[in-house]
């Protein structure tokens, strides 16, 4: 770690960068420990006092900078003293809440943007043992061409019980590492595989034009289509829908009248789940 008085005497961007680096790297080693234990308390001897002692100078250190606005200085004071108290029977994540609101607070500041890749996880491997699986939910990823729609909804199909997904063969790929971010693990525990038939079950789509999603009879077992970004469903697809249960649409009411892909995927299948419970 650079001396505090080294990091005073540096141009402020620069050492608001630094920081936010020590920040950042701090907060993965306590997620990874976190990922480790189950009782949520700091693991001993995971930080020195000495590193407590320069989290806590650095935090008062940014608490004196009049560039920051009044509600982040106060934040800093708050972290500093979370730092200079700690112990290792606090909860970790009052620890980890500390770190995480000073480096994106930083990063903020000089200006960079903050992609999912920057958002630390703290999950650890899933155990797909865990699932609570509804048999016979399945979806179908028609075309979702951005890594990160992909990885946002099959971490939304894990949290709902889905038990398969289907990806059309020009779907970005599960395994680029924005999707892999953003899914948080869930690639690995829900099946998957990349096909461009549809199995032989009940089929519908979420699709504009179709029955409000309160009236739509959603069934215990079925397919669920969701279309590309830009382009919905395809006719094809939508034909393959209408013939069988038919599209089922999300009432919306404001200026844009749509709704991101993951957003409305979300929402679809809360409903369907909490018709098949």
């Amino acid at each position: 770690m650079i001396p505090l008085y080294k990091l005073d005497k540096l141009p402020r961007t620069q050492r608001l960068r630094k920081i936010a680096k020590y920040f950042s790297f701090a907060e993965s080693r306590l997620c990874e420990s976190l990922a480790a234990k189950d009782n949520g308390e700091l693991k001993p001897g995971l930080f020195s006092a000495a590193e407590f002692a320069f989290f806590t100078d650095a935090a008062k250190l940014l608490a004196k900078d009049t560039l920051f606005p009044p509600e982040a200085q106060r934040l800093f004071t708050e972290a500093a003293v979370v730092f200079n108290n700690i112990d290792t029977k606090m909860p970790a994540l009052e620890l980890r809440r500390a770190l995480n609101n000073i480096k994106h607070l930083l990063l903020t500041e000089t200006g960079k943007d903050q992609a999912d890749w920057d958002f630390t996880a703290a999950d650890g491997k899933l155990d797909s043992k865990k699932r609570k699986i509804f048999k016979g939910m399945w979806v179908y990823l028609e075309d979702i061409r951005s890594p990160f729609n992909v990885g946002a909804m099959f971490r939304t199909a894990e949290s709902f019980g889905v038990e398969k997904i289907i990806l059309s063969p020009f779907c970005a790929d599960p395994r680029h590492r924005r999707a892999e971010r953003t899914a948080m693990g869930c690639i690995d525990i829900v099946p998957w595989e990349r096909q461009n038939a549809l199995p032989d079950m009940p089929i519908f789509a979420l699709e504009t034009g179709g029955t409000p999603i309160n009236e739509f009879a959603f069934p215990p077992r079925g397919l669920l289509i969701a279309g590309s970004e830009e382009l919905g469903v395809s006719p094809r697809m939508l034909e393959a829908a209408d013939s069988s249960l038919g599209r089922v649409s999300i009432p919306i009411y404001g200026a844009k009248a749509s709704l991101n892909v993951s957003t409305a995927f979300g929402i679809a299948l809360q409903y369907w789940a909490q018709k098949i419970i």
